[in-house]
C-alpha cells in the first residue's frame, strides 16, 4: 500500500485526488496552512484509517521537515504531491512576496525534504499561466519559448526549473502537470464563485471583469484528477509535463456570466468592464494541444461548456447551503 504525501492538502483539487486515492486502498498524509484550504473539506475522510491532516505552512523547512520525517520513520512516503500554491493572481501581482512564497519557497522546500528523506517520485501541479500569453496557438508542452505574465506563473516556472534539476540528482521520476482552469467543488477561488456570490449579493444585476470575450478551456476537477492518475500510472520518464485539458476552443466569459445569471439570479443585469483582461497578468485567451496526455489513454468526459455548466449548478447548490 503506497502513502501519499500532498501538499495542499486542504484545498480544491487535494480533496479530490485523496478520494480518489483513499478508494484505491493508499494512505494519504495532508498538510496545508489554511490559507485557502478549509478543514471542513475534510470532514468525509475523519473515519479513515488511511488519512491523516495536519495544520503546517511547508514553507517553512524548520518545521516541516521534522514533521514528515517523524511520520516517514513510521510510514515510509512512496510519492508527494505537491499542489500547495498560492492560487490567487491578483494577490501575487499585488504583493510578489505571496507567490515567492507560497508558490516558490514551498516547491523548494518539498524538494529538500525529499532529498534528504530519500522519497523518489514527484508529482507537481503546474499552470498554463507558464506559457504566458500565445494568443490563438494551441498550445503544446513544447511551446515557448515560456514567458509568464503574471508572478504566479514567474513561479510556476521557476519550480518547474527546479524540479528539472532534482530529477537530474535524486528525483527517480517527476511529473509535471499543467493545469488549464479547473472547476467543480469545493470550489474556493474562481470566476464562476465570484460571479455566484455577486449574483446573489445583488440580484438584480451583477459586474464582470473585462468585456466578457476572454476565451478559456474549463476542466472539471473529476477529469482534472483522472488526467492526474492515469499519468501517474502510464508516464514511466524520469521527468514528464504534460498539458491537462480538453481539445475544445474554450468557452468566453459571457457564457460563463449568463449561465451564471440563469442559474442564480435570472432577472439580473449583467454588465461588463473594459477590455479583454480581468486583471493585470490575466492571458484573455489559450487553448491547450493535449495529444500526449492523450497517448496514455485519457480523455475527458466534459468538455469546457459542459464543465462549466456542470460546475455552476454544483457550486450554487453548495452556494446555497
Amino acid at each position: 500500500m503506497a502513502v501519499h504525501l500532498i501538499t495542499g492538502g486542504a484545498g480544491f483539487v487535494a480533496v479530490n485526488l485523496t478520494r480518489q486515492l483513499l478508494q484505491r486502498g493508499e494512505s494519504v498524509l495532508a498538510i496545508d496552512n489554511l490559507s485557502r484550504g478549509r478543514r471542513e473539506f475534510l470532514r468525509e475522510f475523519s473515519n479513515s484509517n488511511g488519512f491523516v491532516f495536519v495544520e503546517m505552512d511547508c514553507a517553512d523547512g524548520s518545521q516541516f521537515l521534522p514533521l514528515i520525517e517523524s511520520f516517514h520513520s513510521r510510514q515510509r512516503i512512496s510519492e508527494v504531491w505537491h499542489l500547495a500554491a498560492n492560487s490567487d493572481i491578483p494577490a501575487g501581482v499585488s504583493n510578489p512576496r505571496i507567490d515567492l512564497k507560497d508558490t516558490f519557497l514551498t516547491t523548494f522546500e518539498t524538494l529538500l525534504l525529499m532529498r534528504d528523506l530519500e522519497i523518489p517520485i514527484l508529482h507537481f501541479a503546474s499552470s498554463s499561466a507558464v506559457y504566458g500569453d500565445l494568443k490563438d496557438l494551441a498550445i503544446s508542452e513544447t511551446s515557448g519559448p515560456a514567458a509568464p505574465i503574471s508572478n504566479y506563473g514567474a513561479m510556476k516556472l521557476a519550480s518547474e526549473a527546479q524540479i528539472r534539476a532534482a530529477a537530474e540528482c535524486f528525483l527517480e521520476r517527476a511529473n509535471i502537470f499543467r493545469f488549464p482552469n479547473v472547476v467543480g467543488t469545493p470550489a474556493t477561488h474562481g470566476v464562476i464563485l465570484d460571479l455566484i456570490r455577486k449574483a446573489r449579493t445583488t440580484p438584480s444585476g451583477f459586474e464582470v471583469l473585462g468585456d466578457g470575450t476572454q476565451r478559456k478551456i474549463y476542466l472539471h476537477v473529476d477529469d482534472l484528477v483522472e488526467a492526474m492518475l492515469c499519468i501517474r500510472d502510464q508516464s514511466k520518464d524520469r521527468y514528464s509535463v504534460f498539458n491537462i485539458g480538453p481539445s475544445d476552443d474554450g468557452i468566453t466569459v459571457r457564457e460563463i456570466a449568463e449561465s451564471v445569471r440563469d442559474e442564480v439570479a435570472p432577472h439580473a443585469k449583467i454588465r461588463y468592464g473594459v477590455g479583454n483582461k480581468g486583471w493585470v497578468g490575466d492571458v484573455p485567451t489559450f487553448r491547450y494541444a493535449v495529444e500526449k496526455v492523450s497517448s496514455l489513454g485519457w480523455t475527458p468526459r466534459l468538455g469546457s461548456k459542459e464543465a462549466v455548466r456542470g460546475a455552476v449548478k454544483q457550486i450554487a447548490a453548495v452556494e446555497l447551503r
